[in-house]
């Protein structure tokens, strides 16, 4: 067992408590409530994502969607227009999805308990339990990527965390580190809602993932890393993420100012987003449009990253001409690989489409800004 667990809960957990109460982090907005659906949607949306990047869409989704009801009756290509350039889009479609099921199911109110949280669309154990700590004062472990970071270092937890049966072990021993029910509760700062907090902040400023620093942590007397002075050497996870490479021809078709754009699959890449025609390579593209009347123009190739691709792609831009009938267009759109799911928009329309982060990057060099 490691050595930092004989110390008992009380300690670290009064540490962790006290240090949020003086240095943590106070003014984030989700930070003022104890409205359950705002401390969902801000947890969603700190899922793999940093608060910089998250306070924005945080505000704007709250102005369009307030509350829970108005997130359930908005339709999904509302809610990807919103989420666009946030990433990771499955998050926003689970967030539509669980939405639906707390108004249809629930009556439009979350469940007040952890485990019954887990069971809604696109919240796992962890967001289960944020929740559950901060709206309701359930004294459940939460063990998000940077909980983690921060109880396998104070801990000196070795396991590989590749593992489910390793993975288990640490949520059993942060359970065992939560403060006791009403020992450390302050009027609405509750000992839980301070601690989670608190482990949150450790993992997102002291305890980062490189260059930790140490000598600002409160847990410094009990880490087991920081004793070893191998702080980086902990959390083992002996599985890494393959990349993979792809390269892709774009094909923007622009008519009487209106882009054709198509919607991608609900699985995959990008699901459900607009995006544009996708071809293997040039001679994919230029077998399709080979003959079409008017003029194209390629864009300079740029690199968009995902979590686990690098992807090389190349926009060519073709116009067609105003006095393009009805018919000609039809035949042409027809010829196109995913000809079902597209269709047109003006050129106003689309910014307030769900676009992929790689096309909203060259948006304005498309429509000519």
């Amino acid at each position: 067992m490691p050595a930092a667990l004989s110390t008992g809960g009380a300690t670290i957990a009064q540490r962790v408590i006290d240090w949020q109460r003086s240095a943590g982090r106070h003014s984030l907005p989700w930070q003022q409530s104890r409205d359950p659906y705002r401390v969902w949607l801000s947890e969603i949306m700190l899922q793999q994502t940093q608060v910089a990047t998250v306070l924005g869409y945080y505000e704007r989704f709250l102005a369009r969607f307030p509350d829970v009801r108005g997130l359930a009756a908005a339709s999904l290509d509302e809610v990807l227009a919103l989420w666009s350039g946030l990433g990771y889009y499955s998050r926003a479609r689970n967030l539509h999805r669980c939405a639906t099921v707390v108004v249809e199911v629930h009556g439009g109110e979350f469940p007040r308990h952890a485990a019954q949280l887990a069971e809604l669309p696109g919240i796992g154990q962890s967001t289960a339990a944020a929740i559950a700590a901060f709206c309701f004062g359930e004294h459940v472990a939460i063990l998000d990527g940077n909980v983690k970071r921060v109880l396998s270092r104070c801990l000196g937890f070795d396991g590989d965390l590749a593992q489910a049966a390793q993975q288990r072990v640490l949520w059993d021993a942060a359970t065992r580190l939560l403060p006791p029910a009403g020992v450390y509760d302050n009027g609405a700062a509750t000992g839980i809602a301070a601690y989670t907090q608190g482990l949150m902040d450790l993992g997102a400023g002291i305890c980062s993932q490189r260059a930790p620093d140490c000598a600002a942590c409160p847990l410094r007397a009990d880490c087991v890393a920081a004793e070893l002075g191998e702080p980086e050497r902990f959390p083992l996870k002996t599985r890494r993420l393959k990349r993979s490479r792809r390269s892709s021809h774009w094909l923007s078709l622009v008519w009487r100012g209106r882009m054709w754009l198509v919607q991608r699959p609900p699985q995959g890449i990008w699901a459900s987003l607009w995006s544009l025609s996708e071809f293997e390579d040039a001679a994919a593209l230029d077998r399709v449009g080979a003959g079409w009347p008017g003029d194209s123009r390629a864009l300079p190739p740029f690199k968009h990253v995902l979590t686990h691709l690098d992807w090389q792609l190349h926009p060519v831009q073709h116009l067609l001409p105003d006095a393009l009938t009805e018919p000609e267009l039809v035949r042409i759109t027809g010829q196109l690989p995913d000809a079902a799911r597209g269709r047109w928009f003006a050129h106003d329309e689309v910014a307030s489409l769900g676009l992929p982060a790689a096309l909203r990057k060259i948006l304005p060099a498309l429509q000519g800004q």
